[in-house]
């Protein structure tokens, strides 16, 4: 068993190292945008797939990911794990559906609430206290799933009719534009950035340049990883104020 994820800023890697660790020992897991993870896919039959889920639809580079490997899916058996920071529908379901078609079987699905990595936009963020009571539930539902797994009676959560629904009406219907087309509205405070290059990089897209200014090329994936490892707060992409710039590893330092 293997692992294959997409993780903007650390909250899906977590979920997904955390239930290779606990099911066998020590699986690995890569991440799309490196290319060994083809050279893996061809090498393990059952996988465990995990990503976050925005506006309750896959986010472009992992619907892209999914549709350019169709081929290496056949006759593979997935397991799928979605993270969300508010509501997803039917979250795994929206890979589960395109990784049949392409001959895979699905083993079934998790949805995992975890931190909201939207740190320009003041309603959702929350105390850090609640974010980590947060982690710590999605650590006792992975537990429950494991044991689950382990005797071979997979979670199902986001796969039937009732779950697409609920994605459709929920979010889906209305912001299926956030999703169907990358972002385009990335912004720099120029008084700001000091153009070390950490948010080219970092960006899963090479959506980022530095000439004269910062550059974007219209390909955002909106992940937040440049917008939460910005050393100087100049980054902002949804909101226009930096509130929280979300890591996973900040919520677990004492």
């Amino acid at each position: 068993m293997i692992g294959v994820y997409f993780s903007g800023t650390g909250n899906t890697k977590y979920c997904i190292e955390y239930m290779l660790n606990r099911l066998v020992g020590s699986g690995a897991a890569y991440a799309i945008e490196r290319d060994e993870v083809s050279a893996a896919l061809k090498c393990s039959d059952e996988i465990i797939f995990a990503y976050p889920v925005y506006y309750s639809n896959l986010p472009k580079i992992v619907r892209e990911f999914i549709v350019s490997n169709a081929a290496l899916w056949r006759g593979k058996k997935i397991f799928v794990m979605a993270t969300m920071g508010l509501f997803s529908g039917d979250g795994a379901g929206c890979s589960a559906r395109l990784f049949k078609k392409y001959g895979a079987e699905i083993l079934g699905g998790l949805h995992l609430k975890m931190p909201d990595c939207i740190g320009d936009v003041k309603l959702l963020k929350k105390p850090l206290d609640e974010n980590r009571k947060t982690i710590l539930k999605a650590e006792r539902k992975m537990d429950w799933a494991i044991n689950r797994i382990k005797n071979a009676e997979y979670p199902k959560e986001g796969l039937n009719f009732f779950y697409r629904i609920a994605g459709v009406f929920g979010q889906r219907l209305y912001f299926s534009g956030k999703t169907k087309h990358y972002y385009t509205k990335i912004r720099t405070d120029e008084r700001k950035c000091v153009k070390c290059g950490l948010c080219v990089s970092l960006c899963p897209m090479a959506n980022i340049a530095i000439e004269d200014r910062v550059v974007y090329r219209d390909k955002c994936n909106m992940c937040y990883r440049c917008f939460a490892n910005c050393p100087k707060q100049a980054i902002t992409i949804l909101g226009k104020q930096v509130y929280e710039q979300c890591k996973f590893e900040n919520y677990m330092e004492e």
